[in-house]
């Protein structure tokens, strides 16, 4: 067998728009990881809100946390492709100094286990904790040790102006991107890091060319994936950036099971 990596998107690919698995994807992709395709989450989600998707998808491959900042695998501790790109703590204690300067209504960093937030007052949405305990103020007393990433709630008029203040600022250091969707906020990520640097990983340490890549997605937080694979698929669904410089469409959305659908036909698969 000729084997594939499969990188996938969770939010606006993978899930419908209900941030949920349907049957026809979970039986997809688990038959492909049987035939011995690697199925890879990359998603700028944490850890603690992709971990659930992962069970439920059966898996047991490696995903890719924070938009390339965090590579891992959940079931082995010591897996060799595993990295963790943190920030400086102190770029979270400058921008909260400077919060109501930029035009910054919430700012959140987001630790190993626990969600640091200069407001308690959270959106209600599947990317943030439900159990209380697991957010703390963001304080110099509670976050002790650097942050993998910052994510930044403003009006979205404001993106791209408080975007180029804070990279003007901190320059070669750190990068600023866009989740777009139904909740748009600012991410923040050590700089050179995005999605294609956790499935280039990966895909070295098994060996796999880059003719041999798919990757799936359909936001700004895509691009660098979609570019790197040998075959980058945009979903129906997709902004008009990311359809410009991909090699192919799926034909349904992420509500129309779009992702399952396409590889369906691309690997022949009897479902």
């Amino acid at each position: 067998m000729n084997q594939h990596m499969i990188a996938i998107d969770l939010d606006g690919t993978t899930l419908n728009n209900q941030s949920q698995l349907t049957h026809k994807t979970i039986q997809t992709l688990r038959l492909l990881d049987q035939m011995g395709h690697l199925v890879t989450i990359v998603t700028g989600r944490p850890y603690r809100t992709a971990k659930d998707i992962y069970a439920q998808l059966g898996i047991d491959t490696g995903l890719v946390n924070f938009n390339g900042a965090l590579c891992h695998h959940p079931k082995h501790n010591e897996w060799i492709p595993s990295y963790h790109e943190e920030l400086d703590k102190e770029i979270a204690f400058e921008i909260f100094a400077n919060q109501d300067l930029l035009g910054i209504d919430v700012l959140m960093a987001e630790g190993r286990d626990q969600l640091f937030t200069t407001s308690m007052n959270l959106p209600d949405s599947p990317f943030y904790p439900k159990d209380k305990a697991k957010i703390a103020l963001l304080s110099r007393e509670e976050l002790t040790y650097n942050p993998t990433a910052l994510t930044i709630f403003c009006p979205i008029e404001d993106q791209q102006k408080i975007a180029q203040r804070l990279e003007n600022h901190y320059g070669d250091v750190i990068s600023v991107r866009t989740w777009g969707g139904f909740l748009p906020v600012l991410e923040i990520v050590r700089s050179g890091i995005n999605k294609a640097v956790g499935v280039k990983r990966i895909a070295d340490f098994y060996h796999i060319p880059k003719e041999n890549i798919l990757a799936f997605g359909d936001e700004d937080n895509d691009l660098e994936m979609i570019e790197y694979a040998g075959l980058g698929v945009a979903m129906n669904n997709a902004i008009p950036e990311l359809k410009a410089i991909a090699n192919d469409e799926t034909n349904d959305s992420n509500n129309e099971d779009g992702l399952a659908n396409y590889l369906i036909d691309y690997f022949q698969l009897p479902i």
